[in-house]
């Protein structure tokens, strides 16, 4: 499975966990934002992000666009 492939799975793994937790918690603004260490969204937003941008450069080389 290429790079792109595992991210974007791992990307649809992660969305499901934090629907889940939406659905049970809710989800304040405060906790999604700037979670305290330790929360369950500790590190979500900057993860998903990270994955996000590496398909989007992943995606631009496959095509041999610039970013």
């Amino acid at each position: 499975m290429s790079d792109k492939a595992e991210a974007i799975k791992k990307m649809i793994e992660m969305q499901k966990k934090f629907m889940e937790y939406e659905h049970q918690n809710g989800v304040d603004p405060k906790d999604y934002f700037a979670p305290e260490s330790g929360h369950a969204l500790d590190g979500y937003r900057q993860e998903y992000r990270d994955l996000a941008m590496s398909v989007v450069d992943q995606a631009h080389k496959d095509v041999g666009s610039k970013v």
